[in-house]
């Protein structure tokens, strides 16, 4: 095999300059994109990447969830292929870099490997992801999720947005639904860089995030009902505020996150008040609570205390509780090859790096049920992310491209 030296590196130029071309597609209001998933915006930046793919002299498959697959071949026909890719969709209100950063990453590592020549033992191809914002169509991951078996093709069609319009619909309208079955791939190993989505890496001044693991989620929502009164005439002894009731349970999520410290997180993240009146008691509270770790037992105890606590001060209020999960995923663990690869990439060029739990669920998360998986993260400017105001550096973004093609031609080995 071919020594990798630490002069390789990508254009960065071409890079931006591509990340640039990709963000006149489906502008936003305020200097951020606007592409959510199967809209004609999306279709607009799918022809654009085909093109690019293309020209790189790469053949494009397709699936029956609309995941895009650019290969560029290898030396072995029977190798199976390393895997790099994201997500081109966006937030209503979203950025330039979040998963658009780790498709071009990927077209450009190709790139440079035509500049330069370079062959491998196995296959390289760059996916797009449909829909892994989840925000037109819930759950965020939807495509990869059916890839890896988590969905069926059917429920992930029947997707609905506000307007009533459906997944599958939307996919056959703007033309991307492929022919291929969803899932029928099979990997050697899947890389995906991403923004760091959190301000870690920019706060401990490191280039590079080295994924090792990803958090578990749990959604519990929670309803109390309480009494709506007349908030000048009912005297607080007599009142049944669910309001209330939900501010010191709030507390408690706080305080039971704080217990698990550094690695686990909570909040209510989505509330409800009724009636929501100024000079009305809230008689109804409507909340889901969002807890995170790496360590399902954390994720499960953290479960159980907000039960217990919660109940207790609904009992001591007069009040009803009740609880339903409504959505979560268990912890990630990244492949400990894959990983050390991103590692030895990180050290081999120079790059300060560092060992990082994702926060954010990824299609790698679920890609990691089906193949060998890691990530590589780049910092974002104050952890900013799903906003029009995210940003990233020129030199950021060539760093994690420069580590994602180190980490890939040490999977798929050189071979000229």
């Amino acid at each position: 095999m071919a020594a990798i030296g630490e002069n390789l590196k990508i254009n960065s130029n071409r890079l931006w300059d591509s990340l640039m071309e990709m963000a006149k597609i489906g502008p936003g209001v305020a200097g951020g994109n606007n592409r959510q998933t199967v809209t004609d915006e999306d279709s607009e930046g799918r022809h654009l990447f085909q093109g690019w793919c293309e020209a790189a002299g790469c053949s494009m498959g397709l699936d029956q969830m609309g995941n895009m697959f650019a290969r560029r071949e290898g030396s072995d026909p029977d190798a199976l292929p390393v895997y790099v890719g994201s997500h081109l969709d966006t937030q209503p209100t979203g950025g330039k870099y979040d998963g658009v950063l780790g498709v071009l990453g990927g077209l450009e590592l190709l790139r440079t490997m035509n500049d330069l020549d370079i062959r491998t033992k196995h296959p390289i191809v760059v996916t797009n992801w449909t829909n892994e914002e989840g925000t037109r169509y819930a759950p965020p991951m939807l495509s990869s999720g059916v890839f890896a078996g988590l969905h069926t093709q059917e429920w992930a069609y029947s997707r609905s947005d506000s307007e009533g319009k459906t997944f599958g619909d939307e996919l056959v309208r703007i033309g991307w639904r492929g022919e291929e079955t969803v899932g029928a791939r099979k990997m050697h190993a899947f890389f995906e860089l991403h923004i760091e989505q959190g301000p870690i890496l920019e706060a401990e001044k490191k280039q590079i995030g080295v994924v090792t693991h990803g958090q578990g989620l749990s959604w519990t929502e929670v309803t109390i009902i309480g009494k709506d009164a007349h908030t000048g005439s009912t005297p607080m002894p007599m009142r049944k505020n669910a309001g209330l009731a939900m501010a010191y349970i709030l507390a408690k999520v706080d305080e039971i996150a704080l217990s698990h410290a550094p690695h686990a997180v909570g909040a209510a993240g989505q509330i409800n008040v009724y009636p929501n009146s100024r000079n009305v008691i809230p008689g109804k509270v409507v909340f889901t609570v969002d807890f995170r770790s790496p360590d399902l037992a954390v994720i499960m105890d953290m479960e159980t205390r907000l039960r217990s606590d919660a109940q207790a001060i609904c009992d001591a209020m007069g009040m009803q509780i009740l609880f339903e999960k409504v959505g979560g995923f268990d912890p990630v663990v990244f492949d400990e090859t894959c990983v050390e690869a991103v590692r030895n990439a990180a050290a081999r060029l120079g790059y300060s790096h560092m060992d990082l739990i994702s926060g954010a669920g990824h299609d790698a998360c679920w890609i990691n049920h089906v193949a060998p998986t890691a990530m590589i993260m780049c910092p974002c400017v104050d952890g900013l992310s799903h906003n029009e105001a995210e940003e990233i550096s020129r030199e950021w973004a060539a760093a994690g491209t420069d580590v994602l093609l180190h980490a890939v031609l040490e999977t798929a080995i050189i071979t000229t």
